[in-house]
């Protein structure tokens, strides 16, 4: 380790700015003392994502965490007392790190995600949080993965580590999925960085030092760059190929992928296929009149045109979501106007910390202070995760379902309510155009990137009335009013129910994937894997997205061990062919529908992109975090019919 700052006054500053709630959890793993989990040391619970780093603690308390880890510093941090606190001393650290009683479920969890388990000799058992290498042997495969993004990554490095033969099919000319993609001015991530990252364990150790609380795209296309360097999966990736067809060969128990590449279309033939193509990455665009009569430019923001220049023009963008709550703020200074098409009024929260730089302190503290990331991760992970989802369920006694959902989510709203009536006060006008009237939470929640306030300046509009069409240089609403327009953005989302789908897969008997998610109602059992397409299996598949929060990297690895987990036990286990049974899934899938009636997304009158056209909920789960982990932390052979291959010869 480096040696702490040569002045005592740098030391002091660091200090001065250092996370105490963080601060305790690292005395107690490197002095092994538990009287730092006791009175006076006990923080407040505090609900804010970049939460006061004095911990509400008393001021000589604070002297005196901030003294004993001086003392550390100063004479040189000693091996630990406790790496590993074991499942109960774990929940009782987090619980006083938090604030609040944590439930037991989470520590075995979040002991793997922070890498404290105790280390055992040999390779990892099916369920281990570490994806390191397996023993050697067993029959060989082919996997085969469609897309280098977060999911195809992790996948890679996994099947890497445990000596399985992989090829990424990507058709992008880089990795990075959507973040590869989505290119438009503001863009970035609203998931805290050091959540939405890989696990410590899967990262071998390593971090990413990330400069922001929430980075911007090129930030996080840098880090996912380096990870499939790192990782050893860029060898393995084909770039500039597009899959057009996969078939299932029954005589072989294999899939025929069809794929193109600038050299033509060629057949890969694979034991296993993997979809990893992800949800946020076709463009919807509206149906609208006149489109062929615009002489401007006309644009979805994930195929921002590296040559558009904004200044001086009148823009247009229509829809109010998330990537606009990005994009509208980031415009306003250099455009001449800019006219916000408003379908419905979303709710945001105001983050402290949204638009900040992480403190150089922190920084310096964790490089130098152990644990300190690890728990810093944490604190991140917990307050962005599953504590929304109680206040997201239906209170059946709740005399106010028009409005909220329970008395825990009529106070959020209270909360987001009272935050946008102090950023448009004096502007009544906007204030009844921006004030939703449905349940927080209802649709995909927004961070407020000062979109409020951009919505009053004197070169932005907010119109709430209907496109009717396009002429040459302007926008026209059906109230006949023309607005000028230069530049139009379509920020109206993605074709989010076809996933797997689009692929082009056909399974057992010639059924198309196509066909068995018709009408937008797609399902699979874990969102992993479905009956009548052996060998196939999803990431990012039904309702595995999140809507209360969390991290799409933690739902990757929940599903890289699985799929890796049902590969090894394919090669030691000399199994051809797996298939998830029917009944298996359909009873999952009756679980997943009947745990989202109780939850907010299924409010009556709610229309968000989670729902199909029957209102059933496709593309998010009803679970907890901790309980899709546990779901996925092994897989159980009973859940398929499987066929074993023909005997071969271990190596």
């Amino acid at each position: 380790m480096d040696a702490a700052p040569e002045r005592d006054a740098d030391l002091d500053t660091i200090l001065d700015g250092c996370d105490l709630r963080l601060a305790l959890m690292c005395l107690v793993h490197l002095t092994g003392d538990l009287g730092w989990l006791e009175p006076p040391f006990q923080p407040p619970r505090d609900i804010r994502l970049v939460p006061d780093p004095r911990a509400g603690l008393p001021t000589d308390v604070q002297y005196r965490i901030r003294s004993a880890i001086r003392h550390l510093l100063v004479d040189g941090v000693p091996d630990p007392v406790i790496t590993d606190p074991g499942d109960e001393l774990m929940q009782r650290m987090m619980s006083v790190c938090l604030g609040e009683e944590v439930p037991a479920e989470y520590a075995p969890m979040m002991r793997g995600e922070l890498d404290l388990e105790a280390s055992t000799p040999g390779p990892p058992t099916p369920g281990s949080s570490t994806p390191g290498p397996t023993t050697p042997g067993g029959r060989d495969l082919h996997v085969l993965v469609v897309g280098a993004g977060i999911s195809g990554i992790a996948l890679g490095a996994s099947l890497g580590r445990s000596g399985v033969t992989y090829t990424i099919v990507e058709q992008r000319e880089e990795v990075g999925g959507t973040w590869w993609d989505n290119r438009y001015p503001g863009c970035g991530v609203d998931t805290p960085n050091h959540a939405y990252s890989y696990s410590t364990p899967f990262a071998g150790g390593e971090r990413f030092a990330w400069t922001r609380y929430f980075s911007k795209r090129d930030e996080i296309e840098q880090y996912l760059q380096r990870c499939a360097d790192e990782f050893g999966v860029r060898p393995h990736v084909r770039f500039g190929t597009e899959v057009c067809a996969a078939r299932w060969d029954e005589a072989e128990q294999r899939w025929h992928v069809s794929v193109r590449d600038g050299s033509g279309e060629h057949t890969i033939v694979a034991d296993v296929l993997v979809s990893a193509i992800g949800l946020l990455n076709v463009p919807r665009l509206p149906t609208v009149d006149g489109l062929d009569d615009f002489t401007g430019r006309v644009v979805h923001p994930a195929r921002w045109p590296e040559d558009l220049d904004l200044r001086g023009k009148h823009v247009s963008v229509v829809g109010t979501g998330a990537t606009a709550m990005q994009l509208v703020p980031t415009i306003a200074d250099d455009v001449a106007s800019l006219t916000v098409y408003q379908r419905s009024p979303q709710w945001a929260r105001d983050i402290g910390g949204y638009r900040d730089e992480i403190p150089g302190a922190d920084q310096w503290l964790f490089e130098h202070l152990p644990f300190y990331a690890q728990w810093f991760r944490l604190a991140m992970f917990w307050r962005y995760g599953d504590g929304l989802l109680v206040t997201l369920r239906k209170d059946p006694e709740w005399p106010h379902p028009e409005r909220s959902m329970n008395r825990r989510n009529d106070r959020h709203r209270a909360e987001m309510a009272e935050f946008i009536e102090r950023e448009l006060d004096g502007r009544p006008d906007l204030l009844e155009q921006c004030m939703p009237t449905y349940p927080p939470y209802g649709k995909r929640i927004l961070l407020d990137n000062g979109w409020f306030r951009t919505l009053t300046r004197s070169n932005v509009e907010l119109v709430t009335d209907a496109i009717d069409h396009l002429d040459a240089d302007a926008v026209v609403t059906v109230e006949g009013t023309r607005r000028a327009a230069d530049v139009v953005v379509f920020a109206t989302g993605f074709h989010v129910m076809e996933m797997a789908a689009r692929l082009g897969i056909v399974g057992r008997d010639g059924v198309d994937l196509a066909d068995a998610w018709a009408d937008e109602n797609a399902s699979a059992y874990l969102g992993i894997t479905v009956p009548g397409f052996p060998n196939l299996f999803c990431m990012g598949g039904p309702n595995t997205g999140l809507g209360h929060g969390g991290s799409g990297m933690f739902i990757a690895e929940c599903q890289t061990r699985y799929i890796v987990d049902v590969v090894q036990q394919m090669r030691t286990g000399n199994i051809r062919t797996l298939e998830v049974r029917r009944d298996v899934h359909d009873e999952y899938v009756a679980r997943v529908d009947a745990e989202h009636e109780h939850l907010i997304w299924t409010h009556p009158g709610m229309t968000n992109w989670y729902r199909n056209r029957a209102g059933r909920i496709v593309a998010i789960m009803p679970w907890r975090l901790v309980d899709y982990w546990q779901m996925t932390r092994r897989v159980e052979l009973a859940d398929f019919d499987h066929e074993a291959a023909p005997a071969f010869r271990r190596s």
